[in-house]
């Protein structure tokens, strides 16, 4: 069920859909037939109804027989022994199956998860060459283009665009869009790529109830759904023997749906439907593509495939940009959590004092317009909050709820009552309790901010219930609501620095360790933040590289003979980008990981350095005129290892940005000025333009094209993170095709950075 396929089906839309079983509807779509086989010998336990098409008898004598005395075809050893050798994971292809009759199938079999083998034969559809289309060599161009393309996106709705576009290219279908679930499950289009057959949906939002909990359940456990044709006749399934349970579907292609699903599709003008889950690292949903034909279209199991891998492409960037933009939020926070804890420190017994001693870097922490700080001892407000009163009243109601380490709201009206008649200033409410022994919080409040919510249809009427049946939404004209007594909503990362201070607060209450607290608390966070950005880059990204390139040399080996030249060159292409795309992952863990290293800072000449590292680059200097100029060195109080890495990326950039000057020259020195050391590398290269610096110490980000110039875009931002860990800065001048100057700062022996020192 995609989020504009399927309708609520009573007046409490979830209450019927949660109980429909839909994994089990005993019967499949009419465009194949499915068996299914029990055992190691594979006897024939299930069948559809016309599935004699492709046995060598009728159903009814074909069962209990093993799979070798049933299929009518060829090849059927293969069938066999790929049946014996299915994944765990979900349905493979087995290759094209030609009936007795000389109808092709493609053949699909998975493990059901109630103990069956089942085998399918999907009939191939040749109006329109879409089937043709569907080979490795055919859909690797594309998917390879979304790789790159979705590389290059700087925002979710380009990322989503690019995905959906990706897929409509492979599919051919009218209306592809991408569709996010919010947290309350309601779901928002973010993009959508159209030929103008079929109204656009792009920004409209729908009701949680479009889609209930036992259909998210089925896209989290499989993928892929396709709908050929909306007016297709249920073909069931027969038994063995009457009586026998009926098939757990939840992987199959061609499993049938809901009489009332289809009416849905109708009302909606799609006669075809596709949909493919987009599942974070945890397998949760993040959301759908979901394509939408305007007459019955078929979709070979290879390009559904093919969907897959960007819809998980996509899911992987978006994971990765959320990490990102989660860990850059979370560095911004710190200081001002070390600067509001250095003064509660500096205040002992007074929490207030501590806190408000610069309101607004308590506002800033959350982003809120108004604090307030209530212990023991009093309540201090500060900016734009409710009347002291009313504060009190919240945080009694916060103590009856038990609140253990953080509370936060967009809509308090919808929980207090009374609540309304502060919204414009108080609508949003984060808080932390910071005492155990008695009713002590910190609260953050928001403004309500108004605004105009488009549903694709009035979510106050999601369903027409009927008294014999039920009846899917026939309406989809766009309702707007004007939403009022929410803010915005409290960011992770915000909700994370509240949580942050409430345990270092406890910690100097209770504990009178607050400098202790505060950097195991600070280890463990960047540990576990690190770990998960970590896991789910190595997990999403790594596994699919070494599946394409462990398939493509199994092709190599098994099919190189038979291949043209043009194929065996396609394979080595294959295997060169997924070797590039993992040395890719490889850098951005390292870049993770280097956050993660203790500095271990000792007092050197950094020269020694210099000199190892231009002594390494000899191999690339082979051949060229490179004249070096390195001036004296002051000794350094830093961790020698990561300078070293510092030295390494820069002086090797300035050697391979050089290429074709004659002479190239490098330039290494270092000025001494008050509290700080200014290192500079120069060099007489290619330069950049200066319009474009700010990108030069992102992660990925290139001035040139890799053709120019190998690398992988991430050296220098390794270098930032080094720079600012020893407490320095890092900065780069430029001209294009004049060269450019590098400089990077170190604190001086007697001025040691905030963090090595």
């Amino acid at each position: 069920m995609t989020p504009l396929d399927r309708a609520p089906l009573a007046a409490d839309p979830t209450a019927g859909c949660d109980r429909e079983p839909i994994h089990v509807p005993g019967s499949i779509q009419p465009h194949g037939h499915l068996l299914a086989f029990a055992g190691d010998h594979l006897v024939l336990t299930h069948a559809s109804a016309g599935a004699g098409a492709v046995l060598s008898t009728e159903v009814a004598a074909a069962f209990g027989r093993p799979i070798g005395q049933v299929l009518a075809g060829a090849p059927v050893e293969a069938m066999r022994d790929g049946l014996h050798c299915l994944p765990e994971t979900g349905p493979m292809q087995l290759g094209r199956f030609r009936a007795a009759s000389g109808t092709t199938f493609q053949a699909i079999g998975h493990r059901s998860p109630c103990g069956h083998t089942l085998l399918e034969f999907e009939a191939e559809a040749e109006k329109d060459g879409l089937e043709a289309r569907a080979t490795l060599e055919a859909l690797y161009p594309g998917v390879r283009d979304a790789f790159a393309r979705l590389g290059r996106a700087t925002s979710i709705e380009v990322l989503g665009s690019t995905a959906a576009a990706a897929v409509r290219r492979i599919t051919g279908f009218d209306r592809v869009l991408v569709y996010r679930f919010e947290e309350n499950w309601d779901g928002t289009v973010v993009a959508e790529d159209s030929n103008g057959r079929l109204p656009a949906y792009l920004g409209l939002r729908f009701p949680a109830s479009d889609i209930p909990a036992q259909a998210r359940r089925l896209y989290e456990a499989n993928p892929q759904r396709l709908i050929a044709d909306a007016d297709y006749a249920p073909v069931p399934i027969l038994p063995a023997r009457p009586g026998d349970a009926s098939l757990d579907l939840t992987f199959a292609g061609l499993r049938s749906v809901s009489p009332v699903h289809l009416e849905y599709m109708r009302n909606m003008g799609t006669p075809a439907s596709m949909s493919v889950s987009i599942l974070r690292a945890d397998g949760r949903l993040w959301g759908l593509v979901s394509c939408h034909h305007a007459a019955p279209r078929r979709v070979p199991f290879a390009a559904r495939n093919a969907c897959d891998l960007v819809a998980q492409m996509f899911a992987v960037r978006v994971a990765a940009r959320e990490e990102m933009a989660y860990a850059e939020a979370r560095t911004q926070l710190k200081g001002l959590e070390g600067r509001l804890l250095a003064r509660m420190a500096a205040v002992p017994g007074r929490l207030e004092d501590g806190l408000l001693t610069v309101p607004a870097d308590l506002l800033d922490l959350t982003g809120a317009a108004g604090a307030a700080v209530l212990t023991e001892g009093g309540c201090v407000l500060a900016g734009a909050t409710p009347a002291e009163d009313e504060v009190r009243r919240i945080a009694s109601w916060l103590a009856e709820r038990r609140t253990e380490e953080v509370f936060q709201t967009n809509s308090l009206s919808e929980l207090l009552p009374g609540a309304e008649g502060f919204a414009d200033i108080a609508s949003g409410l984060l808080a932390v309790p910071v005492s155990r022994l008695h009713p002590s919080f910190v609260l953050w409040f928001r403004p309500e901010v108004v605004r105009t919510v488009t549903w694709g249809g009035d979510p106050r009427k999601p369903a027409e219930p009927s008294p014999d049946r039920l009846h899917p939404r026939r309406s989809f004209a766009a309702w707007a609501e004007t939403v009022r007594l929410r803010s915005a909503p409290w960011s992770a990362a915000e909700v994370e620095a509240a949580r942050d201070l409430r345990n270092a607060i406890v910690s100097v209450v209770l504990r009178g360790a607050e400098e202790r607290a505060e950097l195991t608390d600070r280890l463990e966070r960047v540990n576990k933040e690190l770990a998960a950005f970590s896991y789910s880059v190595s997990h999403d990204l790594r596994a699919p590289f070494r599946h394409i390139v462990g398939f493509a040399e199994l092709l190599r080996e098994s099919e190189g003979s038979r291949l043209s030249e043009r194929g065996q060159r396609y394979v080595a292409t294959i295997t060169e980008a997924a070797e590039t795309a993992g040395r890719l992952v490889d850098a951005l863990l390292n870049f993770s990981q280097m956050g993660r290293t203790a500095l271990a800072p000792v007092e050197f000449d950094p020269m020694a350095l210099v000199i190892e590292v231009r002594r390494a680059l000899q191999p690339e200097q082979a051949g060229r005129h490179v004249e070096w100029r390195i001036g004296p060195m002051p000794v350094v109080w830093a961790d020698p290892i990561m300078l070293r890495q510092v030295f390494q990326n820069l002086l090797s950039n300035a050697v391979k940005y050089t290429r074709g000057r004659d002479p190239a020259v490098i330039e290494v020195g270092c000025e001494a000025l008050d509290g700080e050391f200014v290192f500079s590398v120069r060099d007489n290269g290619a330069g950049f333009d200066m319009a474009y610096a700010h990108k030069l110490f992102g992660v990925f980000q290139r001035l040139h094209r890799a053709e120019e110039f190998e690398g992988v875009g991430i050296g220098l931002a390794n270098v930032q993170r080094i720079v600012e860990r020893h407490g320095g800065r890092i900065w780069a001048e430029g001209r294009l095709g004049e060269g450019a100057t590098f400089h990077f700062t170190l604190p001086r022996h007697d001025a040691p950075g905030p963090e090595a020192f």
